[in-house]
């Protein structure tokens, strides 16, 4: 923080004018990127930058281009940022860009628990604009996705991870066999969903505020896009609400189409349904290797390579319809007995414990900021630890998956999809427990 506080002002001095810096913090959350808080001659200012070289080397844009294509949407008048200034070598910040801080909340959670009565109408044109913004108006660094391309490589980022979850190994099988011929490309955003829009309060006159995030930008079919914020994982809990946990996919298609969109095709959707969902789960698999190459050591990166299991039970639950009705509804098998913690000396589970409840007593308490949320992750991690300890068991089976992805094997085999249903609620209770889907399949599947 202390060399940021003395190399902003020379790049804000030259980017916006005279001034002095006040309120420098960096903002909790942010999976990917560092955010930083400040203000300058008056007005609010967001630094946001790379927390590492090594994080941007094998990205197919830099920072640069990321800026220029928030100007040029910001420009066609889509409500991104700002953009006022770029980092440049000389700077010894690393790579980023400074845009004028918008008023909103971002929370998901502040969000969804009581949505402007205009954001699903707001989300369905924004997007529409984004889609709509001339391809010539975008920097030629901006890569064109081919999904087959794309697929296979996500194939072979699976095998690099070990091959060993079936259910992903399932869901690249169906992927294969379900790809959709090319459409006509237009910018897509990448990353659109909660978290990444800010919604204004009354102050700002409510709805959309600001679309956050650019760094996933492609160009491709509009069609991921409209599927991404509509993944389970982005509704945060709002199941029945199945666009982005705040309406029905008719009125989010609806406001999308009048504002200028691309007709809906919902075989179409469903393809980037699943094709997302199992993107984010080899996403999370990724930040667990980021973290073992040193590339971001943080143990956020640890608890989000958990989180895997929530994007297998999604899959299954989408994919789940492709598997005969006699097999939707067989009894699930039991669960695995947990064995008995030993006497004697304090066990394994019983030393994470004894650090978990220390991190909370005395670290939690004393920090602030992002010290603070790095704490609460770091109780995740502990927590974790101590439910895998107890059940000892795993979901990973390197022959079935190496079987689905050959298609040797299908859900119509009789039993398997009631095994992956138990395998799937078994791993995503001890990764995470909280996540509200796993309650329904629960219950869908009498589990």
């Amino acid at each position: 923080m202390t060399d940021i506080a003395t190399l902003l002002p020379p790049l804000m001095s030259g980017a916006v004018g005279p001034g002095t810096l006040s309120g420098l913090a960096r903002l909790s959350g942010g999976a990917n990127m560092e955010s930083w808080s400040f203000d300058w001659a008056g007005s609010g200012y967001v630094l946001r930058r790379a927390p590492s070289a090594a994080y941007m080397a094998d990205r197919p844009f830099g920072h640069a281009d990321e800026a220029a294509l928030v100007m040029a949407a910001h420009d066609a008048g889509v409500k991104a940022p700002e953009v006022v200034g770029v980092l440049a070598d000389g700077d010894g910040m690393g790579t980023g860009y400074v845009m004028r801080r918008v008023a909103g909340e971002v929370s998901p959670a502040k969000i969804l628990a009581d949505p402007p009565p205009s954001l699903l109408g707001d989300l369905g044109r924004e997007l529409a604009r984004i889609h709509r913004i001339p391809m010539d108006r975008v920097p030629a660094a901006i890569p064109l996705m081919d999904t087959r391309e794309a697929l296979a490589e996500l194939r072979a980022r699976f095998r690099s991870y070990g091959g060993d979850r079936p259910v992903i190994a399932l869901a690249i099988r169906w992927c294969e066999d379900h790809l959709p011929p090319p459409a006509d490309p237009v910018l897509v955003h990448g990353d659109y969903r909660m978290g990444n829009v800010m919604v204004g309060g009354a102050k700002e006159g409510g709805g959309l505020a600001a679309v956050l995030d650019w760094e996933l930008a492609h160009r491709g079919d509009a069609h991921e896009d409209l599927a991404f914020g509509c993944m389970t994982v982005w509704r945060f809990g709002k199941l029945d609400q199945p666009a982005f946990g705040v309406g029905s996919l008719e009125d989010y298609f609806a406001a999308y189409e009048a504002a200028g969109g691309v007709k809906v095709d919902y075989d179409r959707f469903r393809f980037w349904l699943i094709y997302r969902t199992l993107w984010w789960a080899l996403g999370c698999l990724q930040m667990g290797q980021m973290w073992r190459s040193g590339a971001d050591p943080t143990v956020e990166r640890v608890v989000i390579g958990r989180r895997t299991a929530e994007q297998e039970l999604d899959l299954l639950v989408l994919l789940d319809a492709e598997a005969p009705e006699d097999e939707r509804e067989r009894a699930l098998p039991s669960s695995p007995d947990i064995a008995p913690a030993p006497a004697g000396e304090p066990t394994n589970r019983e030393m994470v414990q004894a650090v978990r409840d220390w991190v909370e007593g005395a670290i939690k308490p004393a920090s602030q900021g992002h010290a603070k949320f790095e704490a609460v992750v770091a109780m995740n991690a502990l927590g974790i630890v101590l439910r895998d300890l107890d059940a000892g068991v795993r979901a990973e089976d390197r022959a079935l998956s190496e079987a689905l992805l050959a298609g040797t094997t299908t859900l119509a085999e009789p039993g398997l999809l009631a095994k992956l249903r138990r395998d799937v609620l078994e791993k995503c209770a001890i990764d995470s427990p909280k996540y509200t889907a796993l309650g329904q399949a629960r219950a869908e599947w009498r589990g």
